[in-house]
């Protein structure tokens, strides 16, 4: 998962304190913490897993079946909500996502994962944030539970496509176990009032996966089933695993879906809007709104006085905010110059002076070092 810009500096918690004497440790509790975005803002948050041990062999990944320099642990749900308790209690975390590999079927470990909520929500009077990963396989009743217990969970794809996901890891079925719970995500969220919000995971870059592959399903989940985020986390080796000797993922690779995935949730584009080349992958040295603007705007700008909202979202350095303060200006006199927009409250003014006609000009695309952002 990438819900937070330190994924690759932390892990899950495998070795629960409290097995290790009465002390809490918290040494071991802190390499499981990471900073996370969640839907109320930035939390520590504890990465824990009901188990290692895994019947799946996913080829990238640390836990899967046959990895013989894995350390398997099983909890119980008591004792992962007893030591999360401790460390809320400490103030080291304020949240928690769990996660587990999978023995004896995606249900048997979902049970876990759902009792160990329960007794952190009944028991404990626990009324924090909790992130759950929802397994291949789990059933209706289990997943509908989960979404209101937890403020999200998280239903991983990992591939854009069937045939992605078989070459990454064989053992999971995309239509079945996988995105039929999305669908099912969607159906409890449009029939009652729920508290989870529902995010799905790509892993990149491993199986000769394309960009417009991943948003063009991106996009599908966004406007169709309500996905709140996608997260697209660049494939990165592991030893003792199949991919060991596969290249990582170059992290602006990641960073580019993450700006386009944002352009189709939040900026009304269309997959079919983005810049993408040759094989369907975006440009690396770009960012894709720049790259847009630069073969559509750099020849015909954009009057800020008269566009609508869809295409002042079409703008480098203007967003939903700086397009709706542009409307609301607009309504009470001129914006002529660019001091105009950065008033009103347009962050981005440098990156959009080279895409707009301010008082049917352009406006210089160099400001003053005074005014630069």
């Amino acid at each position: 998962m990438r819900p937070d810009s330190s994924r690759r500096a932390t892990r899950p918690l495998t070795e629960t304190p409290a097995r290790r004497g009465s002390r809490l440790d918290f040494d071991q509790v802190l390499r499981c913490v990471a900073h996370v975005t969640t839907p109320t803002g930035k939390k520590p948050v504890l990465k824990a897993m009901v188990t290692t041990a895994c019947e799946k062999n996913c080829f990238y990944c640390p836990f899967r079946a046959g990895r013989s320099s894995t350390h398997r642990l099983t909890f119980s749900p008591d004792e992962l909500a007893r030591v999360y308790t401790q460390v809320q209690r400490a103030g080291i975390v304020d949240g928690i996502f769990l996660s587990s590999g999978i023995i004896n079927g995606g249900a048997t470990v979902q049970d876990k994962i759902i009792d160990t909520i329960e007794i952190l929500r009944r028991k404990h009077d626990y009324r924090g944030y909790v992130h759950l990963k929802i397994m291949p396989g789990a059933e209706f009743d289990q997943l509908r539970r989960a979404m209101q217990l937890a403020d999200r969970v998280s239903i991983n794809l990992e591939g854009p496509t069937p045939a992605r996901l078989h070459a990454l890891a064989p053992k999971k079925d995309f239509t079945d176990e996988l995105f039929q719970r999305l669908r099912w995500a969607h159906q409890i969220r449009q029939r009652e009032r729920v508290r989870a919000s529902v995010v799905t995971q790509f892993v990149v870059g491993a199986v000769g996966d394309t960009d417009l592959e991943l948003l063009s399903l991106s996009d599908r989940l966004y406007n169709q089933l309500g996905l709140k985020r996608a997260y697209y986390s660049g494939f990165s080796p592991i030893a003792d695993t199949p991919f060991e000797d596969l290249p990582p993922t170059d992290p602006l690779r990641e960073r580019r879906l993450y700006q386009a995935s944002f352009l189709l949730r939040d900026y009304a584009w269309d997959v079919e809007d983005l810049p993408f080349e040759g094989v369907g992958n975006l440009r690396l040295d770009v960012d894709p709104k720049r790259a847009w603007a630069e073969a559509h705007l750099r020849h015909a700008p954009v009057d800020v006085m008269r566009a609508d909202r869809t295409t002042l979202l079409r703008i480098p350095g203007i967003g939903p905010r700086g397009a709706d303060a542009i409307l609301k200006a607009r309504r009470r006199g001129r914006l002529s110059d660019l001091a105009h927009l950065r008033a009103v409250g347009v962050v981005g003014v440098a990156r959009a002076a080279p895409y707009i006609l301010l008082d049917g000009r352009r406006p210089p695309e160099q400001l003053p070092l005074f005014a630069q952002e």
